[in-house]
């Protein structure tokens, strides 16, 4: 469904760029006298779109570079919790399903509770750092443990603590947004890299027409993309649960 709305906008985009450049040529007619400057509305049309393609690349190195931190943090926190819920092998009898439960129940919580709030960028409630207190405490073993059960129970808190790294990290993620002055960058290079495309004249329609609805389709398209990488936990491009539905389906 997101990918058939891109579509439709980048050809509306197109089919408006188009438009203008009849309206432009009904109204506003090149004189006979006057010289086409199909060379001269290239070269500066270059320029333009030199400078624009430096802050479209700025812009895509950001919100890429967002993303895939998102990613790595999602991948590091379900292998630290996967890591935990197989330690509970190593626990006393009274302490394994205890903890494999609340593993269980803090991954559910991830993907079904936190995964859309985090698409929806909205902040996460405190349930789940509860969750994940209780699983500290299920790790936990009494004096009369054994030494093997005591080291199992020092590695369960080592690796709750990557899960509590990883999981701070992925909450700032999913609040991370594209700096507004590449934004305003991105805008408005777009804007003046189709006008500089009506600047000049060109005699052959055809040719305009094409060059214009090719053009501001593709910037259509690419500020849709850097819109759909801004969202690191989106539905398109973002990061998916899968690293966590895959260790505790």
């Amino acid at each position: 469904m997101v990918l058939l709305e891109t579509l439709v906008v980048v050809l509306g985009v197109a089919l408006l760029g188009a438009l203008a450049v009849v309206v432009k040529t009904r109204l506003f007619p090149m004189p006979e006298s006057e010289e086409p400057r199909e060379d001269v509305a290239e070269y500066i049309a270059m320029m333009v779109s030199v400078l624009y393609a430096i802050v479209l690349g700025l812009c895509l190195v950001s919100v890429w570079d967002t993303r895939a931190a998102a990613s790595d943090h999602v991948q590091a926190e379900a292998s630290a919790l996967h890591q935990t819920y197989l330690l509970a092998d190593a626990l006393p009898d009274d302490r394994r399903e205890p903890l494999r439960a609340a593993a269980r129940t803090y991954a559910d919580h991830v993907v079904e509770v936190e995964w859309p709030m985090m698409a929806a960028r909205e902040p996460l409630d405190p349930a789940g750092w509860r969750l994940l207190e209780q699983l500290r405490e299920e790790g936990e073993v009494g004096d009369s443990a054994t030494v093997s059960e005591q080291i199992a129970a020092q590695e369960v808190l080592a690796q709750l603590g990557y899960v509590d790294d990883a999981r701070r990290s992925r909450e700032a993620a999913a609040q991370e947004r594209l700096s507004p002055v590449l934004w305003a960058g991105l805008i408005i290079g777009g804007v003046l890299t189709l006008a500089f495309m009506f600047i000049f004249g060109i005699h052959h329609t055809r040719t305009h027409v094409v060059m214009v609805m090719g053009l501001a389709g593709f910037i259509a398209f690419t500020a849709l993309l850097v819109h759909q990488l801004d969202e690191p936990f989106g539905e398109m491009l973002g990061t998916n649960p899968d690293a966590f539905t895959r260790y505790f389906a």
